[in-house]
């Protein structure tokens, strides 16, 4: 049995920060941007007063506990784990502190409506391309439920729990490159991810490294550096851009709704990815910021047809991927 001194000691955290932003700051609608799914192990959200992100820092394991801005416009974290001080140190830059809005011009009533409705909204930055890269991967040409559902599975099966309280909680860290690697064709496929998203993964896992350098490069070269890789195309690119980077200029062309819902909530219209393309040139350096408003706004086409069949296996690779 665990002595209670023990269990107290565990659950101390190994760090803790007050930040006052100096602006209000929806923690929690900034840390579901990093969440895959609501089933995402690695994050908890909104359990015992506090909101749960696990990760693999540069520092190692960290569990990071954040609270909901205070009265007096304070934010206050802890952390667990050797990553603790880094995971602190991140905290403003992932809850949107170095997303700059300025130069960005509405240009639609619709974007305009959506940025006066919802003006503390911004994008954060985890500033690790692997954790983003990974569930990119997963997700690429399947249905959401199916890519939530084998990202889960493999941070279950081959992660380990979060350091402190937040394992009580089932909040788990993903498995690192090392794991990755390791990870057998079969069990691939008993998660649901077929050879040509695994084989993507375990070629980033072996790059690992060099992809976390391209944290610190503007985004059109971190996504050549991303591209360089096998299995990498223009959507898991952006998807990495926009979470690991906090890029705003990075559009997920490739999705299955982006492309359409953007048409239909600004034009009316149905766009396709050629479309969206020749659309978003006036918002060049802020181009992700238009469907980032859309989405915010709730503005979804009407789904009317029946919803995308979950797929068992994909074809080679796909530049769009």
């Amino acid at each position: 049995m665990t002595s209670p001194a023990a269990s107290a000691a565990s659950e101390a955290p190994a760090a803790t920060r007050s930040w006052r932003p100096g602006r209000p700051v929806p923690v929690g609608a900034l840390l579901r941007q990093q969440r895959r799914g609501s089933g995402d192990p690695t994050h908890r959200l909104a359990v015992a007063g506090r909101h749960w992100r696990a990760s693999r820092t540069p520092q190692g394991v960290a569990a990071l506990a954040v609270c909901e801005q205070d009265h007096d416009g304070v934010i206050a974290a802890s952390a667990w784990g050797p990553g603790a001080p880094w995971a602190l140190d991140q905290l403003p830059a992932l809850l949107g502190d170095l997303d700059d809005w300025t130069g960005f011009e509405a240009r639609h009533p619709v974007l305009a409506e959506a940025r006066r409705h919802h003006p503390h909204l911004r994008q954060g930055r985890t500033g690790l391309v692997l954790e983003a890269l990974v569930p990119a991967i997963i997700e690429q040409k399947v249905t959401g439920q199916e890519a939530f559902a084998g990202f889960r599975a493999l941070v279950r099966g081959h992660g380990i729990p979060a350091p402190g309280p937040g394992a009580a909680h089932g909040l788990m860290v993903q498995p690192d490159a090392a794991t990755l690697r390791q990870v057998p064709s079969w069990e691939w496929l008993r998660l649901h991810v077929d050879p040509a998203r695994s084989r993507a993964v375990v070629t980033a896992a072996r790059h690992a490294e060099a992809l976390e350098r391209a944290a610190g490069l503007p985004g059109e070269e971190a996504e050549r550096r991303l591209r360089a890789l096998p299995g990498i195309g223009v959507w898991t690119a952006a998807e990495v851009r926009q979470r690991a980077l906090g890029d705003p200029d990075a559009v997920s062309f490739g999705d299955y709704h982006v492309a359409k819902d953007v048409g239909w909530a600004l034009e009316g219209r149905l766009f396709d990815d050629a479309e969206l393309a020749r659309y978003l040139r006036p918002w060049a350096g802020h181009r992700g910021r238009v469907p980032f408003l859309v989405a915010a706004a709730g503005l979804r086409r009407p789904r009317r047809g029946p919803r995308m069949a979950p797929r068992g296996h994909l074809g080679g690779r796909d530049q769009i991927a």
